[in-house]
């Protein structure tokens, strides 16, 4: 499910669990491969990718939710958001490598990194709440509008944009775009300098910049209604 090694001072993480939905399981092993990274001395960053090249996270697993999972839903929902919470303001540098979609709960994920590279050919980041009629929770929320600037985000949450490669750049979704075969490895090269950086530092830093979306997102509050 969950694929973690290292490269030098770089964790790789990869999720391997095909279109990489959030349910109890995968959030266990995703939670467990971050305690992994964040317990091992010295220098380090992370880089987090999708297992295939069409996926990088659809988000929320709904059919779990509303299935298997349906008496834990709102627990599990807030244990999702405090995830995301963790992930932004977490004490090493992150680089999301987006070698796939990326919706939803899963765009959000890789907004919660320090950094995204796209791949420039396919792969969407969308979301896609306004289609699917369901509203954002606060933490949610202030995390879009903490990463992309008001208009983008804007379009982006009202709209249900879908953007991709080039798009996803100039609307402040991504930092870089480049062809499939180099993601990860443009995604390392941008890790691999900051993995020195002093842990506390770092992350105190983090926790300034981003403090109101961290302390919504880990207080798990779920949307009104």
């Amino acid at each position: 499910m969950i694929d973690l090694r290292r490269e030098g001072s770089v964790f790789v993480l990869t999720m391997q669990s095909g279109e990489n939905r959030f349910n109890r399981e995968f959030l266990d092993a995703m939670t467990e491969a971050f305690d992994q990274v964040e317990a091992e001395p010295g220098a380090a960053a992370l880089v987090t990718t999708g297992g295939t090249e069409k996926f990088y996270s659809n988000g929320l697993d709904l059919d779990w939710l509303l299935g298997e999972g349906r008496g834990e839903g709102v627990g599990f929902v807030a244990r999702f958001l405090a995830f995301l919470g963790r992930t932004l303001g977490f004490p090493v540098p992150t680089v999301a490598a987006v070698n796939g979609h990326a919706f939803a709960g899963g765009g959000m994920f890789a907004l919660a990194h320090d950094f995204r590279v796209v791949r420039s050919d396919r792969g969407f980041f969308c979301l896609p709440e306004i289609d699917i009629k369901l509203p954002l929770a606060p933490g949610m929320l202030a995390l879009i509008q903490a990463k992309i600037d008001a208009p983008n985000s804007r379009d982006l949450i009202l709209r249900g944009l879908r953007v991709g490669g080039e798009e996803a750049v100039q609307r402040r979704v991504a930092d870089e775009s480049v062809p499939a075969d180099q993601v990860v490895a443009r995604a390392m090269a941008l890790a691999e300098p900051l993995a020195s950086k002093d842990r506390a530092t770092y992350g105190a830093l983090k926790r300034g910049m981003y403090g109101a979306a961290i302390t919504l997102l880990e207080k798990g509050e779920l949307p009104a209604g």
